[in-house]
């Protein structure tokens, strides 16, 4: 390898071009490690050019699975809006290199253009490894890398019924959910005897096979493809498998691999490895001074080609380090690897096979739950790798104490609650300079110097590759002095609540942009603002003028997982229906109406504990259609799906029981009439009861109502669950329209000051003064705040729309109930039942099987 010629890259020239071939993620990556050295034609330190061979910027090919899931190309960009005219790079998109000059130090673009360079930047990556089987080129015939692949497999699947993937890597899994999500009943084929061989062990791979093959995958390990067949048109029909059996397919991925694209650096007299790749050394030079390379298409100087964006990312910053002026090496990578395939958590660590001489295996392996556990550890106890199948929390913390002694024993780190374990380590028990996020190669102490994720995102890039770091980032963020209610806003839940009813805000993206924190507007927030400002401006709809239906526009996007589809999504995959039935009056009409759709569409009926019937088992495909049957009957949503009103439970009164002093039925109807559909931080639950016995178990509400022979008695803040509390009475002996006004008022000022998540029974507990001051507000209108309140749910009463019924005169909202975007008409080939008590119940079995032992290190049965 040749000794560069003068420290810097570019000293010889005043204005040196730097040419940067291809514009991938670690193309990108080299681009802002460039800005971040000022080393850019803005600060008029130097030109850049850009070529590009795909038709778009670089974006993001970890998560390039996630346009199936409904992330536009845009959405998986990596470049800032005005990131390449800021800084002055210029970028060719559609032209990639054709061929190197070295002598004459320019690039042929395949345009024609010429550019000359005073240092060249090879990032070309990989291309897919295709088996040079018969077939292989028939239609029908894809690999799975890039965008325009994706969007040729989704157009080819519209015509297709069945694929097959070849190769069961990461990347494999990843294209076999694609093809499920597609509604293709799918194959993966992997010629090694097990699923990801190289990132799993034995265990792992059969833990993993188990889960994949329950989803309705047919998986088909050690055999090899020896045929793809055609049909007469020239488009694929099946193919044969190395232990004579064949498989009747319409499409196949091949996703076997990659190799280096090195076909540039061979074609201009680079040095490159036997089995592919640029020879580079430490600074990642080439064999000339003046070509340097980087990422997948590198053969490094430890003799690796590396395949993972994280060493890709070190290796750019390395080589913009040197080309700046600075001393940089890069002498090696950790591999280590956190992926949800399939649904299904994945990692492995340091050395996951036990390589080392004299590693010991700590292993834990629930069949039945899908979880395998395995930790390689020293004879001195120091912990060597692992491997992570169905439930990889611990990864985060786990992977930077590679190298070191374990604090705990071993087993308590992979045991579960009750079995010894687990134990929690947590962040804090790493050193400073452990890293964090192996992307970005940043560490615990750099995380520690800023206090939001945003900041942390800007300032270092942790958190912003695969994001299997975003946990330990998140335990490692100090409280927000100013209580904010996360790190994209400043502000409490109750805050935001006066902001939106101020200023009548109607987005979430309006919101966030003028009262976010500055690192965090223009951004897209984070699992805890968007459900809770959703909420908000759900609840105060009628009043800023925002549509009432959770899943217009932008709202939908903000909802939680059951807000999605109108409906509670249960175990194995399949929804409820819960219709109202205030009260728990129900006429005998209506009774039959819910069994024969419970009857027709073969659904569970269970009665609930809120005087309601439940339907279980009904697939997404299936809801209009139910729905459609129960509100042509009369039926309206029963909103368990969302964090608002539920039931108001009743006994039957002074009407039909002897000792009933009021009409208890008829008081909780015009109760679940007025409230139902009222967004709230939490679900809430009422009753009512006719007497003092309590047969409706009032006091176990967020609001309680108990007869008297004076009128009413009003109780607030009990609820039943893990954490019972009797309610606590607020007024008494009121009337019906004294009642009415203050419960009005109190759910008002709930809504209006609670966190997020909280329930009215914490809240009253929490809230200073407590009850005595909710009274006074509520009761004696301290405030001034009542009129308002009280306008408040009018204006809820009078805007309130059944979901359900507008939803299914809406053709365009009935589009999201299908499980396939590409195949509407496909049912959910994983929702299975098997028949209980002349019922039906989830296929259990889709989730069980042999339960393994666990070894300790010693590997004897414990």
């Amino acid at each position: 390898m040749p000794e560069p010629t003068t420290p810097n890259a570019l000293a010889h020239s005043a204005a040196p071009t730097i040419v940067v071939v291809g514009h991938g993620m670690v193309g990108q990556r080299f681009l802002e490690a460039l800005a971040d050295r000022g080393l850019t034609p803005a600060a008029g330190a130097a030109r850049v050019v850009v070529l590009c061979e795909e038709p778009r910027p670089a974006y993001d090919r970890v998560r390039l699975t996630s346009y199936f899931d409904g992330r536009s190309p845009e959405d998986l960009s990596l470049v800032e809006r005005d990131f390449m005219e800021r800084h002055g790079f210029e970028l060719y998109v559609g032209d990639p290199a054709t061929g190197v000059d070295r002598a004459g130090r320019t690039v042929t673009a395949r345009s024609g253009a010429v550019f000359p360079y005073d240092t060249l930047v090879l990032a070309t990556g990989s291309y897919p490894f295709v088996p040079p089987v018969p077939g292989k080129d028939a239609r029908g015939c894809f690999v799975y890398r890039t965008i325009e692949d994706l969007l040729a497999i989704e157009e080819y699947a519209k015509g297709a019924a069945t694929g097959a993937v070849v190769g069961g890597g990461l990347l494999g899994l990843e294209a076999a959910g694609a093809l499920k999500g597609l509604g293709l009943s799918t194959h993966v084929v992997e010629f090694a005897p097990r699923l990801m061989p190289v990132q799993v062990d034995e265990g792992g791979g059969a833990a993993l096979l188990r889960t994949i093959e329950d989803m309705g995958l047919a998986v088909h390990t050690g055999v090899g493809t020896e045929e793809v067949t055609a049909g007469a048109d020239g488009a694929v029909s099946g193919m044969a498998l190395s232990d004579g059996s064949s498989l009747a397919v319409d499409l196949v991925v091949f996703s076997a691999g990659v190799r280096p694209r090195d076909q540039l650096a061979r074609e201009c007299g680079l040095a490159v490895g036997e089995r592919g790749g640029i020879v580079v050394d430490e600074e990642c030079r080439t064999s000339d001074p003046a070509v340097f390379a980087i990422g997948e298409c590198a053969l490094a100087a430890d003799g690796r080609v590396y395949g993972l964006v994280a060493p890709g990312y070190e290796m750019a910053q390395a080589a913009a380090e040197v080309i700046a002026g600075g001393r940089s090496a890069f002498t090696g990578a950790d591999l280590s690897t956190k992926l949800k395939l399939l649904g299904v958590d994945v990692a492995s660590f340091g050395d996951a096979h036990g390589a080392a001489e004299g590693a010991l295996d700590v292993v834990y392996s629930d069949a039945r739950a899908g979880v395998y556990k395995k930790l390689v550890i020293g004879r001195d106890g120091t912990l060597l790798g692992g491997v992570l199948v169905g439930d990889a929390d611990q990864y985060g913390t786990l992977r930077p104490m590679t190298g070191t002694v374990l604090p705990v024993a071993p087993e308590q780190l992979v045991l579960p609650a009750g079995a010894g374990g687990p134990v929690a380590l947590g962040p804090s028990a790493l050193p400073d300079e452990a890293v964090i996020c192996s992307c970005h190669n940043v560490t615990k102490g750099a995380i520690c110097e800023h206090t939001t994720l945003p900041e942390v995102k800007k300032c270092t890039k942790a958190g912003t590759g695969c994001g299997s770091c975003l946990k330990v980032i998140g335990q490692l963020m100090p409280p927000p002095e100013d209580a904010g209610l996360c790190g994209c806003f400043p502000y409490s839940r109750s805050e935001l609540y006066e902001i939106v009813r101020t200023l009548e805000v109607t987005s979430f993206a309006a919101l966030l942009d003028s009262h976010g924190r500055e690192e965090a507007r223009g951004g897209d927030g984070c699992e805890v603002c968007k459900p809770t400002v959703g909420s908000v401006i759900a609840s105060l709809a009628p009043t800023v003028g925002a549509s009432g239906y959770v899943l217009d526009g932008e709202q939908a996007a903000l909802q939680d997982t059951n807000d999605h589809f109108l409906a509670n999504l249960q175990r194995n995959g399949s929804y409820s229906i819960v219709p109202r039935i205030p009260g728990g009056e129900i006429t005998p009409e209506k009774l039959i109406v819910i069994g024969e759709v419970a009857r027709d569409f073969g659904l569970y009926t269970k009665i609930t504990g809120g005087q309601r019937i439940d339907l279980f088992g009904a697939r997404v495909d299936q809801l209009p259609q139910i729905w459609t049957r129960l509100v042509d009957a009369g039926f309206e949503s029963g909103h368990a799906y969302g964090k608002s009103l539920r039931t108001v439970k009743s006994c039957v009164g002074q009407t039909w029981c002897r000792y009933g002093v009021q009409d208890s039925v008829r008081m909780a109807i015009d109760l679940e009439l007025r409230y139902r559909g009222l967004r709230s931080p939490h679900k809430l639950k009422s009753a009512v009861s006719g007497c003092a016995r309590e047969c409706a178990e009032a006091r176990g509400k967020d609001f309680g109502i108990i007869a008297t022979a004076q009128g009413w008695n009003l109780y607030v803040g009990g609820n039943g669950g893990a954490t019972p509390r009797h309610a606590d009475l607020l007024a008494q002996d009121l009337s019906d329209a004294e009642l009415v006004r203050l419960i009005d008022r109190f759910l008002m000022f709930y809504i209006r000051t609670a966190d997020r998540l909280e329930r009215t029974s914490a809240w009253l507990e929490r809230i200073d003064g407590g009850l005595d001051h909710v009274r006074d507000v509520v009761v004696h209108d301290s405030l001034g705040l009542c009129e308002e309140l009280e306008r408040m749910m009018t204006d809820h009463v009078a805007g309130y729309r059944d979901e359900w019924a507008e939803t299914i005169n809406d053709p365009e909202r009935l589009r999201r109930f299908v499980t396939f975007v590409n195949a509407p008409d496909a049912p959910d080939p994983s929702v299975k039942f098997v028949p209980e008590r002349d019922q039906i119940k989830p296929d259990l079995e889709l989730l069980a099987g042999p339960v393994l032992a666990v070894r300790t290190l010693e590997g004897t049965a414990s």
